[in-house]
């Protein structure tokens, strides 16, 4: 006979909905929080104090000048992005690497355990859990690879398009190099505002866990799990079963990783899914002490050390439906995407799959008899019950939402096509010398600008509920290029009072103004804007354009000079300057500024163009050769460089040189 262990026999399984565990005693079902997880909260929470704290310190050092305005950038992944188009190396970049390679050892570790959106998910569904809501994983194949794409799209992509696409598209594009970025006096220029984030707090926290199940973001929408969850497979550091485990299935009911661990163990003898994140839940909450953490074969080798049959995965969706619904989340991921400039990528791909999954069960209630949303019991026998009728009420608004959303971003996608037919700069649209638009540039950019007057809010004849900054900018300068300036300039003000201060927006109001008013109350709104920006670089260079445009040679040395004392080392100052220096008949000290330029920006192949002419106009014409070589070799196919150096070979007498530059550039 066997010995008695002195816990109960498990009763044979049952099956409910997509999760099938073996019944216990029902002291044993009863769940209660342990040590591990009070301490994962408190990591958490720790966390979250290091986020404010640093967004305190960089508030403190605006305000008073600590450490010259400046702290360090942010450390969120996203940051990274920056590397990828730009090669930008910063503190989001390093922290993101470290925790990849980390992850290469101890597997997905960082997103339970270090991650703020999970604290976020984690809050709620204590929450739900409060009012004995019990939310239920959806289980889709196809939406499973939507942070993988994401994050092939958000680091991938640019590196791939800088170097494999744009050499063909755009050879003028600047070079890629990189440079290192870790402080920064804008903090929050690449994050919402508090309006935003609370959304974003909304979908991404409760409405995701409330229909997704338990890290439902982290499943279906976190482009950084995209790299994370491959990774794990190769990590040797995984939740592992010595034989004392009974098949209880208490570590799959308290999983909130949503991870079937009692089906992993016993059959690899050891969790392989990605998606675990190492909570160690169910650890501390083995009635057996049978799961452990520990180092051995990775989920890449699983294979030689199987223990059963692996059961079949079950999902909720057919074949068609997810094929179905993967397109559905793709139309509202662009839809909602950067909606009103307010929507963000991450929420937006929140967004898309809540209303993804309320779609399909609004399809269900419409053709399934019965059907249930956690304890309501919104269809019974194919009679609606009063949560149906508000569901499907709830269904409709978002739908007509989503449409809406569909419908604008349709609408700015074409404007922004028709656009790029017309569009030019806006010094050249204010030159009152360039020649006069054809009938058929007319006609386009009245195309434009009724796209743009679709995507606008419904007082102004569109169909928004609010206006887009970027497409009221968009159709300012429709209204430059037709010659409608007091028409740009209201709508620029428009955009002005609506939006926070911004530099791309004042600067083509600095332009669209210089060409309507007079130079007084030019200079009146450039002095404005300096004292409350000072650290604004494009614009004090557009305003000293102007100034030197006029023939105002003292306010456009000024305005240089006192941008370099506010920022010594920015390049498009120095660059200005430097010229100014050299057009001037300082050459001396005009070369030696652009020799300061082009060691900070060497992927600059103007710059060492000018360089190079301006060292042979000083008898320096070895050094202007070797300048002039650099020139060509940092950017072989940019038109403006390639005629430079055509223009400098042939004043100093070498044609043969000229005419094989001649050869690269386009017919």
């Amino acid at each position: 006979m066997a010995e008695s262990t002195g816990r109960p026999e498990p009763s044979p399984p049952c099956t409910s909905g997509s999760v099938s565990l073996p019944v216990v005693d029902g002291a044993q079902r009863v769940v209660k929080n342990t040590r591990m997880g009070r301490r994962r909260a408190i990591v958490l929470g720790l966390v979250q104090l290091a986020i404010i704290v640093h967004v305190v310190i960089w508030l403190l050092s605006r305000e008073y000048g600590w450490f010259g305005g400046r702290t360090v950038t942010p450390i969120e992944p996203s940051e990274s992005m920056e590397f990828a188009k730009n090669g930008v190396i910063n503190a989001g970049l390093i922290f993101f690497v470290l925790a990849l390679l980390s992850t290469l050892i101890l597997g997905r570790w960082f997103c339970g355990w270090g991650c703020h959106v999970v604290m976020l998910q984690d809050f709620c569904l204590w929450l739900m859990q409060r009012f004995k809501i019990k939310p239920k994983p959806f289980r889709s194949r196809l939406l499973l690879w939507a942070p993988l794409i994401l994050a092939i799209y958000m680091f991938i992509w640019p590196v791939f398009y800088r170097f494999v696409i744009a050499p063909f598209t755009r050879p003028d594009l600047e070079g890629w190099s990189m440079s290192l970025h870790l402080t920064t006096s804008d903090f929050w220029a690449t994050f919402p505002g508090v309006t935003v984030a609370i959304i974003f707090l909304g979908i991404c926290g409760f409405a995701t866990v409330y229909v997704l199940g338990a890290k439902g973001f982290c499943t279906y929408g976190c482009p950084y799990g995209g790299f994370f969850a491959p990774i794990d497979k190769a990590a040797p550091m995984r939740v592992r079963v010595t034989d004392a485990c009974q098949g209880c299935g208490h570590c799959t009911a308290v999983c909130t990783s949503n991870v079937r661990v009692h089906e992993e163990v016993r059959t690899w003898g050891m969790v392989t899914d990605p998606g675990c994140m190492k909570t160690m839940d169910c650890v501390t909450n083995c009635p057996s002490d049978a799961l452990y953490i520990g180092f051995g074969k990775s989920a890449l080798k699983r294979t030689s050390v199987q223990r059963a049959e692996p059961r079949p995965r079950k999902w909720d969706l057919s074949m068609a439906e997810e094929i179905v619904l993967a397109v559905l989340c793709l139309i509202l991921f662009w839809s909602w995407r950067g909606l009103y400039a307010s929507i963000p990528m991450l929420m937006a791909i929140g967004l898309a799959t809540v209303l993804t999954w309320v779609f399909w069960t609004g399809w269900r209630l419409v053709r399934q008899p019965n059907v249930s949303l956690h304890h309501w019991r919104m269809k019974f026998h194919g009679r609606l019950r009063l949560p149906g009728y508000v569901f499907g009420l709830v269904t409709v608004i978002l739908l007509a939402l989503s449409v809406q959303a569909l419908v604008i971003r349709g609408a700015t996608w074409n404007g922004d096509r028709l656009t790029q037919q017309v569009d030019m700069p806006v010094q050249m649209a204010l030159d009152p010398s360039r020649p006069p638009l054809d009938e058929s540039s007319r006609e386009t950019i009245e195309a434009a600008l009724d796209s743009y007057r679709l995507a606008s809010r419904i007082s102004v004849g569109g169909i928004g509920f609010a206006d887009d900054p970027n497409v009221q900018l968009a159709s300012a300068r429709l209204h430059v290029i037709k010659g409608e300036r007091p028409e740009a300039l209201r709508i620029l003000q428009d955009v002005r009072g609506a939006v926070d201060a911004s530099q791309s927006v004042d600067r083509v109001y600095l332009l669209v103004l210089a060409a309507t008013e007079s130079p007084p109350a030019v200079k009146q709104f450039v002095d404005e804007v300096l004292e409350a920006h000072p650290g604004w670089i494009q614009f004090r260079v557009t305003a000293s354009d102007l100034a030197l445009s006029r023939g105002d040679m003292e306010r456009g040395r000024s305005l240089l000079q006192a941008g370099l004392a506010e920022t010594p080392d920015a390049l498009p100052l120095l660059q200005r300057e430097s010229i100014m220096l050299l057009q001037s008949g300082q050459v001396d000290a005009g070369i030696a500024m652009m020799r300061r330029y082009v060691e900070l920006a060497p992927r600059d192949g103007l710059a060492w163009a000018t360089l190079g002419q301006a060292l042979a106009i000083n008898n320096q014409v070895t050094e202007g050769d070797a300048a002039m070589a650099e020139a060509v070799k940092v950017a072989p196919n940019s038109p403006p460089v390639l005629l430079e150096a055509i223009r400098y070979y042939r004043q100093t007498g070498r044609s043969a040189l000229a005419n094989e530059l001649q050869s690269r550039l386009p017919r």
